[in-house]
């Protein structure tokens, strides 16, 4: 991998736990979701034109379909995310919904797609399991104490189910159906925020509320979300997908280690060892 290369994915996956640690400070719900999706616009549209500039922007019959069914999925992980994120610890609930997805991804596409896995592979999947079992305490969990941390658990695997269903999706969309990615995000992303309307504008003034009290936030995940994607759509361009997508992984360390210095949560030197693990996991699962 390329020096240039290396550096947009760092720099993505910077900017993806940043935009995530905003939106746990938030502490917002469906007003914030469909907040920061408005205000998305503003980024994705010159990037859509920037992208037709340099190719054409066709779709074939029935892509609309399948930008629906990448926008209902997003849209439910993105008030699961939000709500994990009310609920639990961000150096729980982040490392875990970003590690568990690949897996559950390789899981989907032996189910589903008859894809067959190699011994490092399933060795990655194995560390994965291992380190979400002692980033969560191992059998302590079981404590009454740590109820919380149970809440924390569901929510982070239940986002990294959200993250499985539209990993294996879009890489159909975009790898199959040669979809072009910046229209097809933006695509998805206006389903979001088709969806989310009717209930958004309901409650209009905790929208208003919502821009008035974290409008840092919301501008933070508004374009750093959407700037992730690009800077990984750029490397793409001319670094092979098998070198980038373990590499952008390294997310899980930085939003572990957010929430475990910027947030003082609890546990942050475990959750850094177990991070470490998934991180190594997921390298694993890509290079298998």
């Amino acid at each position: 991998m390329s020096a240039l290369a290396l550096a947009l994915v760092f720099a993505a996956a910077f900017a993806h736990a940043t935009w995530n640690l905003a939106a746990k400070r938030s502490g917002g719900g469906l007003p914030f979701v469909w907040l920061t999706g408005v205000l998305s616009f503003g980024f994705y549209v010159p990037a859509v034109a920037l992208y037709a500039q340099w190719r054409p922007l066709t779709l074939p019959d029935g892509a609309w379909l399948v930008i629906l069914g990448s926008g209902l999925i997003k849209t439910a992980y993105a008030l699961l995310l939000q709500r994990g994120y009310r609920h639990g610890d961000f150096s729980l609930v982040y490392p875990l919904a970003r590690g568990t997805g690949p897996l559950l991804s390789t899981c989907a596409a032996i189910a589903i797609f008859g894809e067959r896995p190699t011994l490092l592979a399933l060795a990655g999947g194995a560390m994965i399991v291992a380190s979400v079992f002692y980033l969560t305490g191992g059998a302590q969990l079981l404590h009454t104490d740590r109820a919380h941390l149970r809440k924390g658990l569901l929510y982070g695997f239940v986002c990294g189910c959200c993250i499985a269903g539209y990993t294996v999706w879009d890489q159909r969309a975009v790898a199959h159906l040669h979809l072009p990615p910046p229209l097809y995000d933006f695509g998805t992303q206006a389903v979001m925020v088709a969806v989310l309307a009717p209930f958004a504008l309901r409650r209009r003034f905790e929208v208003i509320d919502t821009w008035r009290n974290h409008p840092g936030k919301a501008l933070t995940v508004a374009t750093l979300a959407p700037t992730a994607y690009i800077l990984i759509l750029f490397a793409m361009t001319f670094t092979p997908v098998s070198y980038i997508a373990p590499a952008r992984e390294v997310s899980i360390l930085i939003g572990t280690f957010f929430g475990a210095r910027l947030l003082k949560e609890s546990d942050g030197s475990r959750r850094l060892i177990a991070a470490g693990g998934m991180v190594a996991g997921v390298i694993a699962l890509a290079l298998g």
